[in-house]
């Protein structure tokens, strides 16, 4: 059988946190928290609430109040005073109207080897602007106007301990937590909803599941009731914004007769419940144009980070220029 089962063996937990000045209509400060690449809680200096985006973190704060505090202590407290003082500064050095300031930080968890990293970036007006070294407990600026800024925060040996036991010791515990508190939040077991989809009469039709959990499924072909291979194509399974995931299994039917469509069936299986068999039937088919089918799929798997586009936009202009110091730095 084509089993799929989505590699949750690494687990990410990420703030995305931005500050601003002289930028209307947009909060000063604005945090987003991050659990294996979905948005699962926000909170900015606006509303002064804690907004979890999942219902697992709904219920893990309201059971748990150390979390709720120390969550309120970092949207409320120290990350604004941060974020403010430093602005305050970079407005001495750059001559600028517009000061916004992004980080991020978090780690990254191999439930199978154990190992974690650790990341802390800080980009400033949309590019990569310093950088948080683990290995040496130092920042390294990214760009020739970083270096001041580097060389200040190089001697705040109080604040780079703090950081180390953050990246090393506070943050995997977290994900570790959340990775627990997800599973046995959610053991219930999620049917999805199955359909025939093909871009054109020519092309193959796709056998498209989405919305099922857990992230463990068997989808195949078959034929006079027998498992089928050839011209079979397994796609990958992928995770919506809900914690639920989607996949689909491509049937090449160009060389299939009229006559032999009726011997074939797209069978879904979730262990403990009962299968979905779709019966290839061109009276069920959706029939969609290329883009229409990545629109849809774009659509499920949308993380709106930030709702303010400039501030998103500013927050991935800054990963991206991560990303190439990365791997200039690796070359």
């Amino acid at each position: 059988l084509h089993t799929f089962i989505l590699d949750r063996l690494k687990h990410s937990l990420k703030y995305f946190v931005t500050g601003s000045s002289g930028v209307p209509n947009i909060p000063e400060f604005v945090g987003v928290l991050m659990v294996d690449g979905i948005q699962t809680g926000y909170c900015d200096s606006s509303s002064k609430t804690l907004q979890p985006q999942q219902d697992w973190a709904k219920k893990l704060l309201e059971n748990n109040t150390q979390q709720r505090d120390w969550y309120n202590k970092k949207c409320f407290e120290d990350q604004p005073k941060l974020f403010k003082d430093t602005i305050f500064s970079l407005k001495q050095q750059f001559n600028q109207t517009v000061h916004i300031l992004q980080m991020i930080e978090g780690c990254e968890w191999d439930e199978n080897t154990g190992e974690v990293t650790g990341v802390l970036l800080y980009g400033y007006n949309g590019e990569a602007f310093m950088d948080f070294d683990l290995k040496t407990l130092t920042w390294i600026a990214l760009k020739p106007e970083a270096v001041i800024t580097k060389q200040k925060w190089d001697t705040d040996r109080l604040r780079i301990k703090h950081k180390e036991n953050d990246l090393t010791n506070i943050c995997p515990a977290y994900l570790k937590m959340y990775v627990d508190h997800k599973k046995g939040f959610s053991q219930k077991k999620v049917l999805p909803s199955v359909s025939l989809l093909q871009k054109s009469s020519s092309s193959p039709v796709s056998c498209h599941a989405t919305g099922f959990y857990p992230g463990r499924a068997e989808m195949f072909w078959r034929k006079d009731g027998e498992e089928i291979h050839e011209g079979v194509d397994p796609g990958k399974i992928l995770t919506n914004n809900d914690d639920t995931f989607q996949m689909s299994v491509d049937l090449i039917v160009s060389s299939i007769t009229p006559e032999d469509w009726r011997k074939y069936e797209c069978v879904f299986q979730l262990s403990g419940v009962e299968d979905i068999v779709m019966k290839l039937n061109e009276a069920v088919i959706r029939t969609n144009t290329e883009e229409n089918i990545r629109k849809e799929n774009a659509s499920s798997m949308m993380i709106p980070i930030i709702a303010a586009v400039v501030v998103l936009v500013l927050i991935l202009g800054a990963a991206v220029g991560f990303a190439d110091y990365k791997k200039k730095k690796s070359e």
